[in-house]
């Protein structure tokens, strides 16, 4: 299939941005990075600047294809993460505009390539339970019960992709924050610091200036691990008592 690619391009994080129009060439059971391999292969062969785009895995599981391909976070099909978006989702002939997240929290490196630090710098400020050092405890040590551990399990699904910013209207990153606090808020290993731990990563989401939840359920929507909603309430709960004790 012949497709026509609007693609962002940004030299740098200073840089004036703009959109270049590409055609490629796609087997449709190419992934959406593997398409881009191909263009970036024709663009070297013709001596010409590549696209950057970010990887690791292409499993779904790195979270580091962040691309938004027309107007949707990771693209058109849900709860999947760019790499594993195949091209027969697409059909011969089509447009297809594909640029960078877009929040302050999330400067542009270089074309679509984003700094997600801000989100490491969240978990540095709480996202970890304290236990001593040693030889690992047995497995079964501490009992876990079936719905906490199920609903702590959902939660830690999050790869911390940032698709919920990049979907929200204000740019917030409750949707991740939340799914970080809660995993740890749900497990007894994480009762010890789980009134500082949501004070301190809340605080932290303001300080790298995400803004506010919106209401409008985008983050849930295209969260390619599907995350609910609910974990924010769970968070905002957890957020107040907090507070109220004093801790």
């Amino acid at each position: 299939m012949k497709l026509t690619l609007k693609v962002w391009r940004q030299a740098d994080p200073q840089a004036k941005g703009r959109f270049e129009t590409f055609s490629v060439n796609a087997n449709e059971h190419m992934s959406f990075l593997e398409m881009f391999d191909v263009l970036n292969e024709e663009l070297l062969a013709e001596k010409k600047e590549p696209i950057a785009f970010d990887h690791d895995c292409r499993e779904g599981i790195c979270g580091a294809c962040s691309m938004v391909i027309n107007g949707q976070a990771h693209g058109p099909l849900g709860g999947t993460t760019t790499c594993q978006l195949h091209m027969r989702h697409f059909k011969d002939g089509d447009i297809i505009v594909v640029e960078p997240f877009r929040a302050s929290a999330f400067p542009v490196i270089k074309d679509l390539v984003v700094d997600r630090s801000s989100f490491d710098r969240i978990i540095q400020a709480g996202g970890f339970i304290s236990v001593n050092t040693g030889q690992a405890p047995d497995g079964n040590a501490i009992p876990v019960e079936r719905d906490k551990a199920g609903a702590a399990f959902d939660a830690a699904a999050c790869i911390g992709c940032g698709a919920c910013v990049a979907a929200c209207p204000n740019a917030s990153a409750m949707l991740f924050t939340a799914a970080k606090v809660s995993h740890l808020a749900l497990l007894p290993q994480g009762q010890i610091e789980r009134k500082t731990r949501v004070k301190n990563m809340v605080n932290q989401m303001d300080i790298e200036g995400f803004g506010k939840c919106s209401n409008t359920y985008a983050c849930e929507a295209e969260c390619p691990k599907e995350i609910s909603v609910d974990y924010i309430a769970r968070m905002n709960r957890e957020y107040f008592a907090a507070v109220i004790a004093g801790e």
